[in-house]
């Protein structure tokens, strides 16, 4: 994710990084070179080459910005949902350490967290690193083994969908404190309860990777994003003359751009510089969940860089 301290207006229209210019600036680059040829070729030489008028590129301008803006508004409902289901995981796993802290070994008269409440906490935290993993495709425990309870380390090594099986972990430690007496019984369902809102966060995450925009949809839209704006000097050079690479420019910009915007917001679980933070918001739940616990030694915040916040 970008990030930009108030930005100003000069900022935003002069910022690199993140940006659609950076994905499309060679195609843009192309299409001005072929627009300047074919202007000088026209205004130069007795070559007639504006077999076209604008009248066609704006009937299908107007029509390729409406499946444009349709397509780029499915695109960020696809991303401001991730969004939204991971400030669900926030809530649902600070909802889960407050009720292991007072729910399980209620019984207990120390001031400190007991030893199975840590345990089942740090568990919490690890599964939001696990999951940040295996939406992005990584997969290095190492990472949050310093997190994860013995009794749950033979569960990571043999299962392949780690998130699942740390889940499957904690339900095994509520029923074990329910069988020990160590959580009343009519407080397990409300243990249960949270940790079927990170199952919901789970197949949510993963029901927006595992199912992309149609490739039909989106290869069309390609298609004739790309023929349009080759066809563009044809259809300007006799009317703007060498002015045509100019307005090709500008307009293969816009078309090119929202084509790109699309496509990068799409998958929101990525590592673009417009992806969703992921890496920060599990290091945050890590710092809330261990503050919970009393701890001190805590990782710092992550920081963005080169104004890209992962």
């Amino acid at each position: 994710m970008i990030v930009l301290e108030r930005p100003t207006w000069w900022q935003l229209i002069t910022v690199w990084n993140g940006s659609a210019l950076q994905r499309i600036w060679r195609r843009l680059a192309a299409i001005t070179i072929v627009s300047f040829v074919i202007s000088e070729l026209h205004v130069r030489t007795s070559i007639e080459l504006g077999v076209l008028t604008p009248l066609p590129f704006t009937v299908v301008g107007l029509a390729l910005g409406i499946f444009l803006g349709f397509r780029n508004n499915t695109s960020y409902d696809r991303f401001w949902e991730g969004r939204r289901l991971w400030g669900e995981l926030v809530n649902a796993t600070r909802s889960f350490a407050r009720q292991v802290l007072v729910l399980v070994d209620a019984g207990e008269s120390t001031v400190r967290p007991t030893a199975l409440q840590r345990e089942m906490i740090h568990a919490t935290a690890a599964f939001a690193v696990a999951f940040r993993q295996h939406l992005r495709a990584e997969d290095d425990p190492a990472e949050y083994a310093h997190l994860v309870p013995a009794t749950l380390q033979q569960r990571l090594t043999t299962g392949a969908h780690r998130p699942n099986a740390m889940l499957v972990g904690l339900g095994e430690m509520v029923r074990g404190a329910w069988q020990q007496g160590r959580v009343d019984p009519l407080h397990v369902p409300m243990l249960e309860h949270s940790l079927g809102m990170l199952t919901n966060v789970l197949g949510g995450c993963e029901r927006i990777r595992s199912t992309p925009i149609p490739t039909s949809y989106t290869s069309l839209i390609h298609r004739i994003v790309a023929v349009y704006v080759l066809g563009l000097p044809f259809g300007f050079v006799t009317t703007i003359g060498e002015f045509t690479p100019l307005v090709v420019l500008f307009t293969a910009y816009a078309f090119l751009g929202l084509d790109a915007i699309g496509d990068e917001l799409e998958n929101p679980f990525g590592t673009d510089p417009n992806d969703l933070p992921l890496a920060s918001l599990a290091r945050s739940i890590e710092i809330n969940l261990r503050e919970m616990l009393g701890e001190t030694d805590l990782p710092p915040p992550l920081q963005p860089q080169d104004r890209v916040l992962l």
